[in-house]
């Protein structure tokens, strides 16, 4: 999924991501609002995750929702 597809899917989105990442606030999401680096570093700020295993995280997670 690229980054517009993401951005345009968003609204439908946002209770997938948080199912899969609980700890992410509704502010979380207004922040990120389908920007996939923002969602990475989110990911990374709650869950004390490197960059890579949240990159990956993320990828698997588009995979998932294409």
């Amino acid at each position: 999924m690229n980054q517009d597809q993401l951005k345009g899917k968003w609204k439908q989105l946002t209770g997938e991501t948080k199912k899969k990442w609980s700890k992410l606030t509704d502010d979380d999401l207004q922040h990120v609002d389908g920007n996939k680096e923002k969602l990475i570093g989110k990911i990374q700020e709650r869950y004390g995750k490197s960059r890579e295993d949240a990159e990956r995280e993320v990828n698997a997670w588009e995979d998932e929702n294409k």
